[in-house]
């Protein structure tokens, strides 16, 4: 994994770029009280992944507010408890309010006087431009799932992603996928033949079970985009 076999590296982005999981749990650790729900955080992020995957296999293309909508709903029902709509619909515009992680910003800079980036991202155009502002838009690639009309794992992102970097003389094996997500991110890349980093971050664990992604087998791993670029760049 040398920096002078690549020309471009692409990113999964939530999860990855993006510390999505603490606002999501923050909101339904808040309902589960408020409503005298007995849980455990784990089990609300459970409930969250399963009920995501669950509307992106459903209807491949819907904006990604709705799919977390509908997921706010799906986790209430299992509880017997009928959603707040207020509650409901800011939940579902809570994208403008993730995070990127503290070292996302820098990493990405650095990589970019280096390489084109790429994101694959199953958000939709207008949540995704929301968290690439707060990354300095820094990609010169972007396939959504608004885009692909598909979501991730479906091979339809790399599939466009890839024909992106060739239309700009970068063949598919001069490209690097980094990415959080083993069902969503490092399993596609492996079926597609890409090399692909595993981030790996503490105590963070969406995507990584379901759909194929105990199958997953990433080239490298590390436990934050810091260490990655640290090591990649031999820093």
């Amino acid at each position: 994994m040398k920096p002078g076999n690549y020309d471009a590296i692409t990113f999964d982005v939530y999860g990855t770029l993006i510390d999505w999981e603490p606002t999501i749990l923050n909101t339904l650790e808040t309902w589960a009280k408020r409503n005298a729900v007995q849980t455990s955080q784990r089990s609300l992020l459970d409930a969250f992944d399963r009920a995501r995957a669950h509307y992106q296999t459903l209807v491949p293309c819907r904006d990604y507010p709705r799919v977390l909508r509908s997921a706010f709903a799906y986790i209430a029902d299992e509880h017997g408890i009928v959603p707040d709509p207020g509650e409901q619909m800011a939940f579902g515009q809570s994208v403008g309010d993730w995070l990127p992680y503290d070292d996302s910003v820098e990493a990405l800079a650095c990589l970019k006087e280096k390489f084109v980036l790429g994101a694959f991202t199953n958000m939709d155009d207008a949540s995704f431009s929301k968290s690439h502002a707060r990354l300095g838009d820094c990609f010169d690639v972007i396939v959504t799932a608004e885009r692909a009309q598909a979501y991730k794992p479906a091979l339809r992102h790399f599939i466009l992603g890839l024909t992106d970097m060739a239309s700009r003389n970068i063949p598919p094996d001069r490209v690097l996928h980094v990415a959080q997500s083993l069902r969503a991110d490092v399993r596609p890349a492996n079926l597609l033949g890409q090399d692909v980093v595993w981030i790996n971050r503490k105590g963070r664990g969406l995507g990584h079970t379901g759909y194929g992604a105990e199958l997953a087998v990433p080239m490298a791993e590390f436990p934050s985009m810091k260490d990655f670029v640290g090591t990649f760049l031999g820093g």
